[in-house]
């Protein structure tokens, strides 16, 4: 199937947080990635905007019990670039955790003008 959107991690924050995950996780992470790639609307039970913020995503990804979310952002409209991500223990997104990503994206855009 093409690809609908490139997905790429920047610099190594998706890359620590993916790495420290169980081969499990790892392989759901893996198929949530393929949707965003393949799929052109993808549902919001995998991805979705963070309401509150300019541009920045979350992809969802659950296993058991457990719900894991990633930060993305978009590029020239389809390029989603992978922030950090974290295990969420909570209802609510821990702000420490969105500011974080915003920083991320913030320096992603500093270093591409």
């Amino acid at each position: 199937m093409d690809a609908v959107r490139k997905v790429i991690a920047y610099k190594k924050y998706f890359l620590n947080f993916y790495q420290a995950q169980t081969e499990e996780v790892q392989r759901k992470i893996e198929w949530t990635l393929n949707l965003l790639q393949t799929i052109d609307r993808v549902p919001k039970k995998y991805f979705d905007h963070m309401t509150g913020t300019n541009g920045l995503f979350e992809v969802r990804v659950e296993l058991g019990g457990n719900i894991f979310r990633i930060f993305a952002f978009f590029d020239k409209g389809n390029l989603v670039i992978l922030g950090n991500g974290f295990q969420k223990k909570s209802q609510k997104t821990p702000k420490t955790e969105i500011d974080n990503a915003l920083k991320i994206k913030a320096e992603y855009e500093n270093e591409r003008k």
